[in-house]
């Protein structure tokens, strides 16, 4: 079994990665190594602020270990919230406040294009790589669904009618940015 520390303490993330990850990894959680303050996310890009997550659990721990930034990018707002999805609306991470700020700053606009993209850096024997996915679709006019966290309510992947908080776990993962970036660093820990 591989030991490996996800950057991470968000539960909803933490359940989507080991679906993904499945049997073979010890999935270690911030919390698990005593990590408890909240790491700085001062980069300007998601690669960045996942090199930064991936770097301070490393140099604590000196264990293998990834983290991830994900970002929704909306077209008709030039790429926003982008890196500050997570505070769009707020400094804190309030996910309904966020919603209601991109569906009015969305209001009126025919151009509802956007895409999810996950990066991860993955740290492992010292060596930093990133992968990153993403998943195109398009930023719904109300919310609709329950499942998931954050923007799922609002976002219709492509080739869907529904949101991912319409979609079961398992179906959201198959085609998700998120799940897209750990099939790809699952290919990685597999070398």
């Amino acid at each position: 079994m591989i030991k490996i520390v996800f950057a991470t303490n968000n539960a909803h993330k933490l359940s989507e990665v080991r679906a993904v990850l499945g049997n073979g990894y010890e999935l270690v959680t911030l919390k698990d190594v005593g990590i408890t303050e909240d790491i700085p996310e001062t980069g300007a890009t998601l690669d960045e602020n996942a090199s930064l997550k991936a770097r301070y659990v490393y140099e604590r721990t000196g264990l293998d270990c990834f983290a991830d930034d994900t970002g929704l990018e909306v077209e008709a707002l030039d790429g926003a919230p982008g890196v500050h999805s997570a505070r769009y609306a707020t400094d804190s991470h309030d996910f309904k406040a966020n919603n209601r700020k991109l569906l009015s700053e969305l209001s009126g606009t025919d151009n509802r294009r956007a895409r999810f993209r996950t990066v991860i850096s993955l740290i492992r024997d010292g060596i930093e790589q990133q992968v990153e996915g993403t998943v195109e679709g398009r930023i719904a006019t109300e919310e609709s669904g329950c499942e998931g966290f954050g923007y799922d309510p609002l976002f219709i992947p492509d080739g869907y009618d529904v949101t991912f908080a319409e979609m079961s776990a398992d179906e959201k993962n198959a085609i998700s940015h998120r799940g897209r970036a750990v099939a790809k660093l699952v290919e990685i820990l597999q070398k």
